[in-house]
């Protein structure tokens, strides 16, 4: 066991021993011409090389696979048997060569998680109840532990700012390099950097539970996951490895040509195939971790790659989610009803709810009694004022309750939602007291990024909301979204997903991870947009750190360039298999070339797919034109 382990520690310097004794073997054989020099440095590369092949051959039969090193091993032991001493020094080192150039160029495609996990902070600067601080290890800190971070530091815990100014680089997390200035009640992330000011930060998140921690271990995960191609080659691989050694034996009983049998052997090496596909996944999760987009596994790859349809979530995705009260219209003569609304709706956290509240805020009086209110799911909220039932929601929870709108009224609501707002009804004491209208607007890139959608490939754009009908047709024709479903709940977002899976079609849904859970777990892609949260950590299967179609464009263009980049390496490896067949039948193949070209189309698959590190995709950035205020969800 010791003997193992000191060989396998010292493999990159015994792969460089055997080449230099091969050197000398043929300046010998070419100079010198000393006696026996020629074969005896020959035959000490071989042996020395063969060791760590030979083991790792025994330490895969032990575990019952039939491996790569155990036909090489076969094949070196067949070429000392017929005095190809040169031939088994050249293949031991090749093989080893061309291991240790491999451990090199897989070690750059998985530089992104590498650069990640240097960015985790180590220590903090705790600051104490005396104001003072001192370093900790960052293991030791706890929730609302208030840290000190200064320009050029990094954060080490997620947090908000309690003291101080500063811009912070997110880039580890979100993908986007431009510094973002922090004051206080901002949150910040683990792993960013301060780049100017002083920040307190307090602790809300510490160790293994910050979103740059989970990060880590998702694409750790990741990038270990398998897609279909993968785990169709793995259990290949099973089957093919031991039928080359079959093979070689069949043609050795056939043939009675040790050296051809043995050549066979080096030739089925399967190794350009079994890492074609794992090498390209690894690039493209990687690629996109260092553009703060999370993708868990090949497997989701593979899907992104196929999706032809992606629903998108409106309010927060193609909206901005930043709302505000953008009209009223009053039909009673108690202003003060307005505080009671306001009081109704400071109890929910639906994003109409909060921009009301806002917007009526000074509205409700100082001696105003707590208001109890009741959430009707689907219809809005009941709140009490003055012992009668007071009604926040829309015109199906007024006519539940009796309440029915006259026609000037009907023609007031229809003009406000097809101006593009979202109405909220106030009914009281068995009338239509106001129709709010909250308005959001659309991000200024997602026109441009939905028509690079479709010149990615993407056939069906849809979009599933809970607003009227008009409203959300507002959206769309602005948009350019061909289909598009309103007046829903979240379960019947669910049934559109399932509906157009049942369709064949291969369905993405994009939402903001918060309010989406159902959807981004059915669909064959989940996809959160800015998804800084536990939510859309755990449920999605592709995190979208930044907020931006941007991010979007390129985690379908990366998928989509990573399935390509696989089935290019499957190529090169089955077109390599070939090669070396049809040259082995002519007599242009012996042991040593058919070594040689075996690891240089393993390098070659490898160097293709560190192509996909540098992929950025080409989208039109959106032209300056007036913001469109419309409705959200």
């Amino acid at each position: 066991m010791a003997f193992q382990r000191y060989i396998y520690a010292h493999t990159n310097p015994i792969t460089f021993w055997s080449a230099g004794l091969i050197i000398v073997g043929f300046l010998n054989a070419w100079f010198t011409k000393v006696p026996y020099i020629t074969d005896t440095a020959w035959i000490i590369a071989s042996v020395i090389a063969a060791a760590p092949i030979v083991l790792r051959a025994i330490s895969a039969l032990k575990a019952k696979v039939f491996s790569i090193e155990l036909l090489v091993g076969i094949a070196v032991i067949g070429a000392f048997a017929i005095g190809e001493f040169e031939e088994s020094a050249i293949v031991t080192f090749l093989f080893l060569f061309g291991s240790y150039l491999e451990q090199k160029t897989l070690a750059k495609t998985r530089g992104a998680i590498q650069s990640l996990t240097e960015m985790a902070p180590t220590t903090a600067l705790l600051v104490n109840d005396a104001g003072e601080t001192e370093e900790v290890d960052v293991d030791d800190l706890e929730e609302g532990n208030v840290v000190l971070v200064k320009a050029g530091g990094q954060v080490p815990v997620d947090g908000k700012v309690v003291n101080g100014t500063g811009y912070v680089n997110e880039s580890s997390i979100t993908g986007e390099s431009r510094p973002i200035n922090k004051a206080n009640g901002d949150g910040v992330y683990s792993g960013a950097m301060v780049e100017s000011g002083t920040l307190q930060i307090e602790a809300t998140q510490v160790g293994d539970e910050t979103t740059f921690s989970k990060i880590i271990e998702l694409v750790e995960e990741a990038q270990d996951t398998k897609s279909p191609a993968e785990k169709f080659i793995d259990k290949f691989a099973q089957y093919y490895t031991p039928a080359v050694l079959v093979i070689a034996i069949l043609v050795y009983v056939f043939s009675q040509d040790l050296r051809l049998a043995i050549t066979v052997l080096v030739l089925g090496c399967p190794g350009a195939l079994v890492i074609g596909a794992p090498v390209s996944n690894v690039a493209g999760i990687g690629n996109g971790a260092k553009n703060g987009i999370l993708i868990k596994g090949g497997d989701v790859v593979d899907s992104l790659s196929k999706v032809d349809t992606i629903v998108f979530d409106k309010t927060g995705t193609l909206t901005t989610g930043k709302m505000d009260v953008a009209g009223m219209k009053q039909y009673t003569t108690d202003d003060s009803l307005l505080g009671a609304v306001a009081q109704v709706e400071q109890t929910s956290d639906h994003p109409l709810a909060t921009a009301i509240t806002t917007h009526l805020a000074g509205r409700i009086a100082a001696d105003a009694p707590t208001m109890t209110t009741d959430t009707i799911k689907g219809r809005g909220m009941i709140g009490h004022w003055h012992d009668a039932p007071l009604y926040v929601g829309n015109a199906a929870l007024l006519k539940d309750n009796g309440i029915d709108l006259s026609d000037a009224q009907l023609v007031d609501l229809h003009n406000m939602q097809d101006d593009g707002q979202s109405t909220v009804l106030v009914g009281y004491q068995g009338k239509l007291a106001f129709i709010l209208g909250v308005a959001d607007t659309v991000r200024t890139e997602v026109p441009a990024a939905l028509a690079a959608l479709k010149r990615q490939g993407i056939k069906h754009l849809v979009m599933l909301t809970g607003d009227n009908q008009a409203t959300a047709q507002a959206v769309a024709e602005s948009l350019g979204i061909d289909e598009v479903h309103a007046d829903l709940l979240p379960a019947d977002k669910v049934t559109f997903v399932k509906k157009f899976q049942d369709m064949g079609r291969k369905v993405a849904f994009v939402g903001d991870g918060i309010n989406d859970s159902p959807s981004l777990a059915t669909a064959s892609v989940g996809i959160a947009m800015g998804g800084g949260t536990d939510v859309a950590i755990e449920t999605a299967d592709v995190v979208l750190m930044q907020s931006s179609f941007t991010a979007l464009n390129h985690a379908v263009g990366l998928a989509k360039k990573t399935a390509a980049n696989t089935k290019e390496n499957i190529t090169i490896a089955i077109a390599t298999v070939l090669f070396l067949l049809i040259g082995l039948v002519y007599g242009y193949i012996y042991m040593a070339s058919g070594m040689f070209v075996h690891e240089a189309s393993i390098l070659v698959v490898i160097f293709n797919a560190m192509r996909l590190i540098g992929y950025h995709p080409h989208v039109n950035k959106p032209t300056k034109q007036p913001v469109q205020q419309l409705a959200t969800n």
